[in-house]
């Protein structure tokens, strides 16, 4: 999709996720949330005696949680974009130059990284960035400048990963 048609559109997401539910994007919060669940429904004992995990719990199931059922509409949302565009394959998109299984590695690294920072930073580019910035939170325009000032300092090392 071309960029700007993209981000005009995502801005509007933005607006009617604060018009019906009063807040708005985020992804990592329903990460969070469902990480918690788990760990509390397979290990109680250590949920209860870990801070992180004693913090987040709730009695309440995560499906009920808004930004769970985000996240789901956001895969139902991709999966049928992609079949409507004929874009819906099982495949790798990599530079000729990388197998693969190192992008698949690679991606995986860079995802683990993004969501350990995305807690550390108590948000996501969703979240902390543009939904901080549309509420025009200083926090926000930070988090997206360090996001993106990052991404550009970085990617000089890691480009022929993609080229």
């Amino acid at each position: 999709m071309d960029p700007y048609i993209a981000g005009v559109l995502l801005g509007l997401v933005l607006l009617v996720s604060f018009y019906l539910t009063g807040r708005g994007l985020g992804a990592s919060g329903a990460t969070r949330s469902m990480v918690v669940s788990a760990v509390s429904a397979v290990a109680p004992g250590h949920a209860e005696n870990t801070t992180f995990f004693h913090k987040y719990r709730s009695d309440e199931s995560p499906m009920k949680s808004w930004l769970v059922l985000e996240i789901a509409g956001v895969i139902i949302g991709g999966f049928l974009s992609g079949a409507w565009a004929g874009r819906l394959k099982l495949k790798v998109e990599h530079s000729p130059k990388i197998t693969p299984k190192k992008r698949i590695v690679m991606a995986t690294i860079g995802g683990l990284f993004f969501g350990f920072g995305s807690q550390l930073g108590r948000g996501c580019t969703s979240g902390a960035a543009l939904t901080g910035m549309a509420t025009l939170s200083l926090a926000g325009f930070v988090t997206m400048m360090a996001i993106f000032g990052t991404a550009f300092a970085l990617a000089y090392f890691f480009r022929k990963n993609w080229i």
